[in-house]
């Protein structure tokens, strides 16, 4: 299993989810989350952004679903056809174990 951890713009969020959910990826976390990337923030006028408003979006997949759902985020939340700065990165981790509370059974 893998954690795929996504960190993107606000107004891609809608699109991801909606791709992810059309695919049969309907689990997820969505948090609201502040920071900035190699940019540094942004600087409008005289006021200096430091910190960004991104989402962040978890989920949890099998081995075989790993790549699909990387490349849906991808596409979802790239801005234009070759991206720009500020779109976000995804982190990708292996799961070693992983609960259900309510019925304490093992895997997804």
């Amino acid at each position: 299993m893998y954690m795929i951890r996504s960190i993107i713009r606000p107004e891609k969020v809608n699109g991801v989810l909606a791709a992810l959910l059309e695919a049969g990826f309907p689990q997820i976390t969505k948090m609201d989350v502040f920071g900035r990337g190699k940019q540094k923030g942004i600087r409008v006028g005289s006021v200096e952004y430091d910190e960004l408003p991104k989402e962040m979006l978890m989920i949890t997949v099998n081995d075989d679903d790993k790549d699909e759902v990387i490349k849906i985020i991808m596409d979802n939340s790239r801005t234009g056809d070759k991206g720009t700065f500020g779109d976000g990165k995804i982190f990708v981790t292996e799961v070693e174990e992983v609960y259900t509370v309510s019925s304490g059974k093992q895997g997804l």
